[in-house]
């Protein structure tokens, strides 16, 4: 015989439930599941969210996890929106140490209750959903997690809507950012950074962007299990999302390439010129990137990148790019720290930005002791909260996603110490350029 809506609750949870008395009526929160929620078992991946945004338990290792933010320690009231086709099915959700049981019988979408947890300290609360039992195919579906609580000053952040298409990119996680401060004159002709990633911060889906300027950017990805990349983009005068749209006179053009280096477009975020090299880069070790930025004087600006493992003390040519309509030298130097895949939005990841240098027209290079803080909409909405950066003398660091339990400040100013370090010992013109 089957309990319905069964939970465990532990002698020190009633003792916490005195702590939390009732204090009024009830706010409810109901948190979908397509904005919140990530397969973690068997492994990160598709979801199997249908269209309406509900998620399909198909397997007995199938575990889906909702992320929610309170900001206070609370009691709270748990239950779920669901379904299922036909048969029954019963389900399990856990939230730390607690283990909830519930019944889906019916075929349309049903709240079903699942139990009163405690939960401290504030920060990121993670509910983990599995099936358990069933007498059909599936478990069933999952529409939404609803949490209600008595406490009248209990917040909840996460992803309210898909509005903005925000379901997409909040699931991808905040995206992060440096801007350097570097002196006003005379112009600067190059960017140069180093990047190391730490040991585990690099799943699948990240953009560690190392040289970032107004006009396109230059760094390392995760792209899948066995390839990464170095990728170098230079954006199209002309504003379109489509690289057919662009006229022929405002097309980037590519002057060189280096060895195993593949050149195209890219669109969606603007359009332009794109190059990557499939390279195997490691966490735990140090990378750099260099970029030059030279007007022609005719109307056009070159744009150059170069990479190498600092440890072999080599440079690659990546590729050389002309970008018509342009006459500039560099300008908006930044780095920045991106999840581009939103099944893996789930998991930390972080990069160490240290010796960052711009060398100007005259030769001489300038340390890049000052940044600031920023992160994009998706934080400054407060759809996410896990995404910090900083500096730890040596270098600066940002690092997002996982649901950690610190925030970072747009605008926050970091600082380097002011050691004198020597500029990068490069050899300008011995640079491979084709």
């Amino acid at each position: 015989m089957q309990t319905r809506n069964r939970s465990t609750l532990t002698p020190l949870v009633f003792l916490c439930l005195l702590m939390f008395p009732a204090v009024g009526n009830a706010k409810e929160w109901t948190i979908p599941l397509a904005g919140n929620a990530y397969r973690i078992s068997p492994e990160p991946g598709n979801e199997g969210f249908t269209r309406t945004g509900a998620v399909t338990l198909s397997q007995p290792d199938d575990v889906i996890s909702a992320f929610v933010h309170i900001n206070e320690p609370a009691a709270l009231d748990l239950s779920i929106n669901a379904s299922i086709p036909s048969d029954s099915s019963t389900l399990v959700a856990k939230v730390e140490y607690q283990v909830f049981t519930c019944q889906v019988e019916k075929p349309k979408p049903t709240k079903i209750a699942l139990g009163k947890t405690i939960v401290q300290p504030a920060g990121y609360v993670r509910i983990d959903l599995s099936g358990m039992e069933r007498s059909g195919a599936t478990y069933g579906q999952i529409m939404s997690l609803n949490i209600s609580s008595t406490s009248k000053t209990l917040e909840l952040q996460y992803v309210r809507s898909n509005e903005g298409n925000m379901f997409y990119w909040g699931r991808r996680g905040p995206s992060v950012h440096l801007r350097y401060v570097v002196p006003p004159k005379p112009s600067l002709r190059y960017a140069y950074s180093e990047i190391t990633v730490p040991e585990n911060r690099d799943p699948l889906g990240t953009f560690y962007m190392a040289n970032g300027f107004g006009e396109g950017y230059f760094g390392m990805q995760v792209n899948g299990a066995t390839e990464r990349r170095v990728l170098f983009s230079v954006w199209s005068p002309f504003q379109t999302n489509n690289p057919r749209d662009i006229p022929e006179e405002q097309r980037i053009v590519a002057i060189a390439k280096g060895p195993g280096v593949r050149i195209g477009e890219f669109g969606n975020e603007g359009s332009g010129g794109q190059s990557f090299l499939v390279y195997p880069w490691q966490a735990g070790r140090t990378y750099r990137f260099l970029t030059e930025v030279i007007p022609d004087g005719n109307g056009n600006t070159t744009y150059t990148s170069w990479f190498g493992d600092v440890a072999k003390d080599q440079w690659r040519l990546i590729a050389s790019f002309r970008r018509p309509k342009t006459d500039t030298h560099l300008r908006g130097f930044h780095s920045f720290l991106e999840s581009f895949y939103p099944t893996h939005g789930h998991l930390e990841r972080q990069g160490n930005y240290g010796n960052v240098w711009v060398g100007d027209v005259a030769g001489t290079w300038h340390r890049c002791v000052h940044a600031a803080f920023s992160v994009d909409a998706t934080g400054q909405g407060q759809h996410r909260l896990d995404y910090a950066g900083g500096s730890d003398g040596e270098s600066f660091f940002l690092k997002n996603c996982g649901f950690f339990n610190e925030t970072g400040t747009p605008g926050e100013k970091f600082s380097l110490n002011t050691v004198s370090r020597k500029p990068p010992a490069i050899d300008l013109e011995s640079l491979p350029r084709e």
